[in-house]
This record gives C-alpha cells, structure tokens and sequence, in this order.
C-alpha cells in the first residue's frame, strides 16, 4: 500500500453541473485530501487517512497530484537520431528519406536502449501509460522487437500498449524506405499474429497490450491496411497509422488511390472507436464529423508538428465535435525530447495560435493529455484519480521557485509556469516508478551511456561522421 499523505491539490473529475458551465475545464483541485493505493487501484480519497500498517507514506503537501499522463505516438527508436543538422530544417518526405539511410542500421540494442531512454524521458515528465508505434524491421535483424521493448517497459515499469508497425512498401514500389527496412505482407500479417498471441492482455488492468499499425497510406499496401484490421478485431486489439500529416500525403493519395486518406481508411474498414490516428491535421469539416460519428480517435502531436512545419491540427473543434482526442511526443527525431508535461504545454499554446486566447484551456490539454489518452489506447480504467481507478498516478513538486505566484491555480500552474517539467514521484500500477526526480529501478547514466553507443555505432554504419 502507498498513502499520499496532505496532498496540495489533487486533479479530480470536474462536475459540470446542469448547465455544464465546467464541461471546459474538465479537472476540479480537492486540497488537503490524502490518497490510498492498495495494489494496483486507487482505494480510497478523503482527509486524514490513517495509514495502514506497513504502508509507504509519502508527504505530498508540495504536490499537484495528477492522473498519470498518457503517450498516444512515438517512434521510440528515433531517441537515438536526434537534433542531426541535415533534417533540422527538412520537410516530413525528405526528412523520412535521409533518415531511413541510418535507420535501416537498427540492431537490438539499438532498440532496447532507444526504448529504455524513451521511456525513462516519459516516466519523469510524468507519463504512465505510453505506445509506441515500430514499423521499421531491418532485413537481418536478430531479435524480436516486441520482446525487446516489452522488455524495457518492464525494466522501467511503465503501462506499455505499443503497435506492431509495418512498411511493405519500399522504393522500388513507390514508396520512401529503403528495400532492406521492409517485410512482405505476409511476414507481417504471420509476425502480428504472433505478437498478438504473446502480450496482448485485454484485461482492464493490463500492463501490456498490443495494436496493429500499418504505417502509413504511403507505406503499405490497400490489401495489408484490410487484413491487418481483420486481424486486429479478431483478437479484440486497436488499429493505429499515420493520417492526414501532410499536405505531401493528401496529394499522394489522391494521386495514386484516387481518394482522399480517410476515405481509403473507410473503404478499409479501419475506422471506428478502435482507432486511432497520429497527427490527423488536413481533416476537412466532413471528416471531422465523420470522425466523432464513428468514435474515432487523433493522436494529436504539438511539437513534430510544429518542427518539420506541417500545420496544425484542428484539436479545437474536435472537442467541441466529440472526437476522441489524446496527446503525443511522437517520435524524437521530430520532437527531440520525449517531455510529456513539456508537450501538454504545447498543446495549450498551439491553439491558441489558430483559434485565440480559449482555442484550449489548460483543464482541456491535462484531459487530452490524461483521459483522452487513455480511452484511445483502450485503458477505461487510466486516466483519472478517483476510487476504484487503476493507481497510475504523477505529482509535481510546485513549492519551488518557478511557481512562486503561480499557485491561485495550482494545476493550470502545470503548463503555465514551470521550466523544469521533471515529476517529483510517479506511480504506476501502485509501484513508485520514479522516487524524488530518479528511476526507482533503472540506472539512468547506464540507459545514456548504452543509447549513446548505440547512436554511434548506427552513425558510423551510415557513415556520418
């Protein structure tokens, strides 16, 4: 059992009332409360708990205390090709093709370190509960990828519900990717299946689930994005891709599928409340409605947006239409960070720009970044503080200078003020995952020395020096 003892102000569900005057905010503060974790669930929020025998009790009158945040997009391998000078200032195609040349190097450690050092960066900003969208599968790899970074997640103690990413389509077939980071359709379909067999675990309080992500319109085949929802929805688990990023894409679609991307994504039969989309910026009002008609989701990923140029996405009106939205580092070679609380701050900001001063409250980009999140990836039971909700939970220490004057607020405060996005404790599934800033069970100079060789090794392969 873990007792958070005098909690400062803890993120609850907002009541809206009869006439939903604080359906736009979405979060109410409760002050001086303590909170009691028994096992893997939140078991009781109320004033002076006693605490139980043998109980770990941890002093949170510094704290906002959060839902733990939830990641809906990365790309965990990029960790290690960050901040390269030729793609800082590169359009999303021309990005993607230089950056293939030093991906196709993968090997596994590459991917367990990069994994390591992506969710290490997300448990301390916070995070919870993250995907991770692998689709590259170099030829001659020598190791399982979903093991590898099952096993990560595991080592760092995070709520893991990665896709089984897949390209079939390389240069010689119009697509952007070398021939050697590509699979045949049915090695994919074969390896999925696998996949799905091994970890995914429907239950409520899963740890571990899986998805299926073709990667994207441009990167596969009609018949794999067909077969891989058949397969999905045969084992009860969610479909991801990339959709509507770029107005490069639009006009890719149109040109070689003669439709739009969403239309070819329903003709696909991969829409409904058990998918969900990265970035989904070039939707027109039709689709948007269409979208909150079938449930479904965005993930939608500030920052890279923001950084290879390609828009913004209408987060806004998606609200206001009903469309399942969550929040996204995405991968970090379009990001470079993997800052969760850093990203709801952009999310907050980036509207702002489009739609004025309300384009999004900060109760608005802490529910996307929380709940919103964590029904897309099919975790009813995350996202919330309140009794009987799984214990995944975050508290950031704002008794600190960056927060002087801030505290009228305290979990506006979050994403308004504040330089250090750092999470003082983080808790998932009732266990501390980060202890005072530093991973409980992971060495974090051991994950920055190992994903730094890694990077090296991959570099000198590409021959970048």
């Amino acid at each position: 059992m873990i007792l958070l003892k005098d909690c400062f102000a803890v993120a609850v569900p907002a009541d809206a009332g009869a006439d939903g005057a604080n359906s736009r905010r979405r979060f109410s503060l409760a002050h001086g409360v303590d909170i009691l974790l028994d096992g893997n669930r939140i078991a009781k929020i109320a004033p002076n708990i006693e605490a139980p025998e043998g109980a770990t009790v941890i002093d949170a009158s510094r704290h906002v205390v959060v839902p733990g945040l939830v990641n809906t997009h990365h790309h965990f391998y990029q960790t290690l090709t960050r901040n390269l000078p030729a793609v800082q200032d590169a359009k999303l195609f021309d990005w993607l093709v230089y950056l293939y040349e030093i991906w196709k190097y993968l090997d596994p450690e590459a991917v367990y370190w990069s994994s390591m050092l992506a969710m290490a960066e997300l448990a301390k900003t916070g995070c919870t509960l993250t995907t991770d969208h692998h689709y590259l599968y170099p030829a001659g790899f020598g190791g399982d990828i979903p093991s590898l970074q099952f096993r990560a997640a595991s080592d760092i103690g995070l709520r893991f519900a990665p896709t089984r990413g897949s390209m079939s389509r390389s240069k010689k077939d119009g697509g952007l990717p070398p021939d050697t980071t590509v699979q045949d359709e049915d090695t994919i379909l074969a390896h999925s299946e696998e996949t799905l067999r091994r970890f995914h675990d429907p239950a409520p309080d899963a740890m571990r689930k899986v998805a299926l992500a073709p990667c994207s319109p441009f990167s596969v085949s009609e018949r794999l994005m067909k077969d891989s929802a058949v397969l999905a929805r045969k084992y009860g688990a969610r479909l991801h891709t990339h959709l509507a990023e770029t107005s490069d894409e639009d006009d890719y679609c149109v040109q070689v599928y003669g439709r739009r991307p969403l239309q070819l994504m329903q003709d696909c039969d991969f829409v409904g409340p058990d998918v969900w989309y990265a970035h989904g910026i070039f939707f027109n009002d039709e689709e948007l409605d269409f979208l909150a008609k079938t449930g479904t989701g965005v993930a939608h990923c500030p920052s890279s947006n923001m950084r290879l140029g390609s828009g913004i996405c209408r987060v806004h009106e998606m609200l206001d239409r009903g469309v399942p939205v969550g929040l996204a580092v995405d991968g970090s070679a379009s990001n470079d960070t993997s800052d969760m609380l850093g990203e709801a701050r952009q999310a907050l900001l980036l509207q702002r720009i489009r739609y004025g001063s309300a384009g999004l409250t900060a109760g608005e980009a802490m529910y996307i970044a929380t709940e919103g999140g964590a029904r897309i990836l099919g975790f009813d039971q995350a996202g919330t503080i309140a009794e009987g909700r799984l214990a995944d939970i975050a508290l950031f220490d704002v008794m600190k200078l960056e927060y002087a004057g801030a505290l009228s607020d305290p979990l506006a405060a979050l994403l308004f003020s504040g330089y250090n996005h750092e999470v003082d404790h983080l808790i998932v599934g009732g266990r501390q995952v980060v202890r005072h800033g530093m991973l409980v069970s992971a060495d974090e100079e051991m994950i920055r020395r190992n994903a730094l060789s890694a990077c090296e090794r991959m570099y000198r392969k590409a021959g970048i020096v």
